[in-house]
């Protein structure tokens, strides 16, 4: 049976709950503990599929194909645990489910409530895999206050007592502001927010602080005695100058072992942090400098691309240099030559979207990265692009573009060398798919096998002519071009394992131009980096060598 951590949040959002929660892994891990992370959601959409990475930032895939929230992504990047669909549930999907129910008639004529129906649900989905891990880390996402929020905090006050005692504890994180006209950090924020917890019947068992100041003892011993917690509980968390500081940072903060003195586990196994020493080594020692351009679409956001921008470092460890990275908004080169903003970068990335915006800049970055010999990553939309520029210039298919486009104008435009994706096989089963369909979980999604060329370029980047990427994409390129395009020197180096449907693209004739149609970033971790980001990062520091 696992051992519960409930986290909460309070005074503010935003405050770093996935990472704490994600870094505690880590560090339970270092003890020799096997751990698995999971995010309860109060907004009422099922999932994150169909929001405005403009809203909520970027949609984070696991292998059995949920679109989830982007905290998912920390937890595996410093668990390297996969994530699954059963690690992420929100509002929209708990009442899902208990209409559901109620509609088939599974509850027997009862009128159906919040309690206990809808929090029954919610602590159904805890339970899920309780026999598989030492201990289950459940963040709540929102605001302790947050009216949204209150199901899912009734349902972990329940949980906690209908466990056996010592089971679960709760992590509270919360804001200690600084008011620079008194030189002082106010710790009433967080003595009301701990009071609304304990309103609801919650006591937290850990405080962690999030401040840019140093905390004192007198700070400390006073929050312990007014929001009822030990004092070596409340742990200090401290702004970073890296995420990947943050296992240690908790670490030398006391983190794990307030959580493991919480559970009354003694003595406590040492940790093993030689692992996240390394990941800091690399990060804070880098011997070189690359500059990588992103051009993209959701750029006001970088949380819209948050698992790319990760990868990136990731890229940079393995080759010991770090990674600066500059959003450049596609539509810019709508109107504008690309080469005066992008001559400047050793290496071009175009990352994936939705829609027809921006595309012609995403096109014309293809452009400047082909003809000037400078590495590029096209992923997803940003392979479709590079397809869609190589029909374009290089064969006589002048007016090439994408069905997805067309359907939004309403008319035929183009010579559709990207279309809608209405079957593929999924295991042992055909999937249909209509653009009639509903939006949301309807895509290619998940984890999917592909065959790549024994002499490609991207074989040679695995190491392997068999591999298995997560997926997130409606449209795709279409394989009657494919003799038409590789007569122009763009190959095909990746296929679908039936053959049909195409996976990845490359250049022979070129230092280093990959476009593939699933997202690599999503399986990267700094102790593992992908293969792809490890081998774009060399290939922009041997052209850095060049320039």
């Amino acid at each position: 049976m696992a051992r519960y951590i409930f986290i909460t949040g309070g005074v503010v959002s935003s405050l770093g709950k996935g990472l704490a929660s994600a870094a505690l892994g880590a560090l339970l891990q270092a003890r020799g503990y096997s751990v698995r992370l999971r995010k309860l959601d109060p907004y009422l959409n099922v999932d994150p599929g169909t929001m405005s990475p403009f809203e909520h930032g970027e949609v984070f895939v696991t292998d059995d194909g949920a679109e989830t929230d982007l905290d998912l992504g920390h937890y595996e990047r410093f668990t390297g645990v996969a994530a699954r669909n059963t690690d992420s549930v929100s509002s929209g999907r708990v009442y899902s489910t208990v209409l559901e129910k109620e509609r088939r008639g599974d509850y027997l004529g009862k009128t159906i409530q919040v309690v206990p129906h809808v929090t029954n649900e919610i602590k159904d989905f805890l339970e899920v895999g309780d026999d598989e891990v030492d201990f289950m880390l459940c963040e709540i996402g929102g605001t302790v206050g947050d009216i949204e929020g209150l199901p899912f905090f009734e349902a972990i006050r329940q949980f906690g007592h209908q466990r056996p005692r010592g089971n679960c504890i709760y992590m509270h994180l919360t804001l200690l502001p600084y008011l620079a006209a008194s030189g002082e950090l106010k710790t009433k924020p967080t003595q009301h927010s701990v009071k609304e917890l304990q309103s609801i019947g919650i006591a937290p068992d850990i405080l962690v602080c999030r401040s840019e100041h140093n905390i004192p003892t007198k700070e400390r011993d006073k929050l312990a005695l007014f929001c009822n917690v030990r004092p070596d509980s409340v742990i200090a968390a401290y702004d970073l100058k890296s995420i990947y500081e943050a296992p240690l940072a908790y670490h030398k903060e006391g983190l794990d072992q307030a959580v493991l003195d919480a559970f009354g586990i003694a003595p406590a196994p040492k940790p093993d942090l030689a692992k996240w020493e390394d990941v800091a080594d690399r990060v804070f020692n880098a011997e070189g400098v690359v500059n990588v351009a992103i051009v993209g679409k959701y750029i006001q956001l970088e949380d819209a691309y948050k698992s790319i921008k990760e990868a990136l470092t990731h890229g940079g460890m393995a080759n010991r240099v770090k990674v600066n990275v500059e959003w450049i908004d596609a539509e810019v080169f709508d109107k504008e030559d690309p080469a005066p903003h992008l001559e400047k970068f050793n290496a071009i990335l175009v990352p994936g979207g939705f829609g027809e915006r921006g595309t012609e800049g995403k096109i014309k970055a293809a452009t400047f990265a082909r003809t000037r010999k400078v590495p590029y990553l096209g992923i997803c939309l940003g392979m479709q692009m590079a397809v869609i520029e190589a029909a374009r210039n290089l064969t006589d298919l002048a007016d090439a573009g994408s069905e997805e486009f067309d359907h939004e104008a309403g008319e035929k435009r183009f010579t559709p060398v990207v279309y809608h994706l209405k079957e593929w096989v999924e295991g042992n089963r055909t999937v249909q798919r209509a653009v009639a369909d509903d939006k949301g979980g309807t895509m290619r999604l998940g984890a999917y096998n592909a065959t790549l060329g024994e002499q490609s370029k991207v074989a040679e980047i695995y190491g392997t002519t068999s591999i298995s990427e997560r997926h997130r994409h409606r449209y795709e390129v279409d394989i009657q071009y494919r003799e038409k395009l590789e007569k122009a020197g763009l190959s095909f180096s990746g296929m679908s394992p039936d053959g049909k449907l195409p996976e990845i693209v490359e250049y022979a004739d070129h230092p280093w131009f990959i476009g593939v149609q699933y997202h690599p970033e999503l399986k990267s971790k700094p102790f593992a980096p992908h293969p792809l980001f490890r081998d774009f990062v060399k290939a922009a520091v041997e052209n850095s060598r060049l320039v």
